[in-house]
């Protein structure tokens, strides 16, 4: 099954949510101030945020009324269009290589996970691949990335429980220039974003990729738990500011049925979903696609 076939299969539950209330309001409202308030509403009860909801129906509607048309299908079509070009405008162009790709997040939102999954997309791309497990706090977190290490056949840097993680990422940055290895991924450990010691520790981590390795096209990438809603846009708006996030992997993105917040991502913070997981399976990561999201969800 390609991306396509598991991206719509993951976002069954949102296009459920999502489609369903908007048949059912064409079905019982014209165009109006009714009709563009009722959207609204849907909107948000889909996770996008009261800001972007107003923005993308402010678009829907400036455009219909200027053009005269007021059937369903053109209304649909003029949605899709809007929110699959606020997503586009975010959107960033593909690593160069050598790569850093540095994955932070909240705990339990599968960045361990996530370090095994990524590190088998590349390799199915024809790049070699080293994971950094500098997450040294958890325990047997270390142990956890060499399974998934071992999974996915690349070589794994890390040191003892209870290290220093920056050091762990200096040695594994040494390791990648050393083999010329294309792309670094790094596991860090999972961190409440209000907790501001813990955010020191990640511009830490963040300031020796930039000093050791400077020739190396380095991304930051916020894991997030589709899940999670609204908040995501939340955690988003303060690693941003701890370490300026260059994009968003989604996990879990089969198991919600409100995937409004990627839309509020996009507009508010000019954040992309540069990945999305959908399901438990090795292979089961892709390379998000604007187009194909919204196109699932509608």
């Amino acid at each position: 099954m390609g991306i396509f076939g598991k991206l719509f299969g993951a976002l069954k539950k949102t296009k459920e949510g999502f489609s369903g209330k908007l048949r059912a309001l064409f079905s019982k409202n014209k165009l109006g101030n009714e009709f563009y308030e009722e959207l609204e509403e849907i909107l948000i009860s889909s996770d996008v945020s009261v800001t972007t909801a107003e923005e993308v129906v402010e678009r829907v509607k400036a455009q219909a009324i200027s053009e005269r048309l007021k059937d369903e299908e053109y209304v649909i079509n003029l949605l899709r269009k809007i929110l699959t070009d606020m997503l586009q405008e975010s959107e960033v162009e593909p690593p160069e290589y050598p790569c850093v790709i540095m994955l932070v997040g909240v705990n339990g939102v599968g960045k361990t996970t996530t370090v095994g999954k990524l590190a088998h997309y590349f390799l199915s791309q024809g790049k070699s691949v080293t994971v950094a497990a500098a997450d040294t706090f958890r325990a047997a977190a270390s142990e956890q990335l060499s399974v998934w290490a071992d999974r996915a056949k690349v070589r794994i840097v890390k040191h003892e429980e209870g290290s220093d993680p920056s050091a762990v990422i200096f040695d594994a940055v040494s390791s990648a220039k050393a083999k010329k290895t294309d792309v670094l991924i790094v596991d860090t450990a999972g961190r409440l974003h209000v907790k501001e010691n813990l955010m020191n520790e990640l511009r830490k981590m963040d300031r020796v990729v930039s000093r050791e390795y400077p020739e190396a096209d380095f991304l930051k990438l916020l894991v997030l738990d589709a899940t999670t809603g609204q908040n995501a846009v939340n955690q988003a708006r303060v690693f941003d500011e701890a370490v300026e996030l260059d994009g968003i992997v989604l996990t879990k993105l089969d198991g919600t049925a409100k995937g409004g917040f990627v839309f509020s991502l996009s507009s508010e913070l000019s954040l992309p979903v540069l990945y999305a997981g959908v399901g438990e399976k090795m292979d089961d990561l892709e390379a998000f696609d604007a187009e194909t999201f919204v196109e699932a969800i509608l």
